[in-house]
């Protein structure tokens, strides 16, 4: 028959609570290696800046806006350069028209050739320069000691020496030795085979 000691049973009470503090060391020294190694996150809130505050679709809607008002107003700027040089070119026809009235006017009672042909030269220009049409530099120096204007007419011969055209281009204000080289086209056919010709030039 067994006999209760109670000095064994307080041993075993004491080892029981040794191995429940051991376990409770253990497991604060987990939660502390584990708090250390990974420490908890607080959210954040995404940053509102980096937001555009369209949706995908209307991002795409606004650049291509953008990119058809980019190609409206170079379409403009296109046009209004054209329209420029329109303006330009017919300001220059609209001048080579008046200068060629008032040269017409001079030389029509002018008797013979004129008093300015020792004043005046022409020279043929390649046709590969002149886009395959005849054209002739016109070269009128002012050989007098006072300003002066020149009317000068070029004629255009066929091969049998006959004019089938004539042009008229007028110089103007020439100062003492002063050079001018206006370029006179022919209206014929480029293939056309004429010979450009000094008929008048008449100083005034």
């Amino acid at each position: 028959m067994l006999r209760d000691h109670p000095g064994r049973g307080r041993r075993a009470v004491a080892a029981a609570l040794g191995c429940a503090l051991c376990a409770v060391a253990l497991t604060a020294c987990s939660d502390s290696e584990d708090n250390s190694s990974s420490p908890s996150r607080t959210p954040r809130s995404p940053d509102a800046a980096s937001f555009s505050g369209l949706a995908p679709s209307a991002m795409a809607s606004r650049a291509a806006s953008a990119i058809a008002s980019a190609k409206a107003s170079a379409s403009a700027a296109a046009s209004s350069a054209r329209a420029r040089a329109s303006e330009f070119e017919a300001s220059v026809d609209a001048q080579i028209a008046r200068g060629s009235a008032t040269a017409e006017k001079e030389l029509k009672d002018v008797e013979g050739r004129g008093n300015a042909v020792s004043e005046v030269g022409i020279k043929g220009l390649p046709r590969n320069e002149t886009s395959g049409l005849l054209g002739v530099m016109v070269t009128v120096t002012n050989k007098t000691g006072t300003k002066a204007s020149y009317a000068v007419q070029i004629d255009f011969d066929d091969q049998s020496g006959k004019a089938v055209e004539t042009r008229f281009l007028s110089v103007e204000d020439l100062d003492p030795g002063e050079k001018q080289q206006p370029i006179v086209f022919s209206r014929q056919a480029g293939d056309a085979q004429l010979t450009p010709r000094l008929a008048k030039a008449q100083r005034y």
